[in-house]
């Protein structure tokens, strides 16, 4: 899997494009802005968009994500329990940047829940705490997880938005990532990209 990443909107969030590059499949997880930009580099790179993945319903994650799905005619998928998050602004923080946005996903799924998408699998963990119904795409083939505002480089998601929970989140990323092999690369929503041994032995959070 190659993995590209692009830095968008006004709070720098991490957006990427999991490539199969045998087939030219290709998923993009969390397009939080710049659809037009995203679809260029798609395009760009002759790329078969298959799927976006939500790992929540924020603002600065999803708010891209029907335009880009509408260009390409693909779905969008997020947590079940994400659904009310996705359609609140009040719960989606659209509202604390003066904004009274709505998004939708077309696919909701279930935590344990096995993904078939871009010639590959990735499994859904459900990590509340940061949202209701957060969660991390795990591509076990490829040691690869994408975790959202889960888990961070030495640090973890905010829990000070509606809904959050701090020890909800500690006990998620207890409970459904650090039990996965040190050498998985942890791809997170903001900052820099670090693995799940690093984080076991170097996260103050944990």
């Amino acid at each position: 899997m190659r993995v590209e990443q692009y830095c968008v909107g006004d709070v720098g969030t991490n957006c990427y494009f999991a490539i199969n590059e045998e087939t030219g499949e290709m998923l993009v997880i969390d397009p939080g802005d710049s659809a037009g930009m995203l679809a260029g580099k798609i395009r760009e790179g002759g790329w078969k968009p298959q799927a976006v993945l939500l790992t929540h319903g924020h603002f600065d994650h999803a708010m891209a994500a029907e335009e880009l799905a509408g260009m390409f005619g693909i779905q969008v998928y997020a947590h079940e329990a994400e659904k009310e998050t996705l359609e609140q602004p009040r719960l989606n923080v659209s509202a604390m940047i003066g904004r009274r946005d709505v998004y939708h996903a077309d696919v909701f799924v279930k935590d344990g829940q096995a993904l078939e998408l871009a010639g590959t699998e990735c499994r859904v963990l459900h990590t509340p705490g940061h949202t209701e119904g957060g969660c991390c795409f795990y591509f076990e083939k490829e040691k690869v997880l994408f975790s959202g505002d889960t888990l961070f480089c030495q640090s973890v998601g905010r829990t000070d938005f509606p809904r959050g929970s701090m020890s909800q989140l500690v006990r998620s990323i207890k409970g459904k990532l650090m039990g996965l092999p040190d050498e998985v690369k942890v791809y997170p929503g903001h900052m820099s990209a670090t693995s799940i041994g690093m984080e076991r032995r170097m996260n103050p959070f944990l």
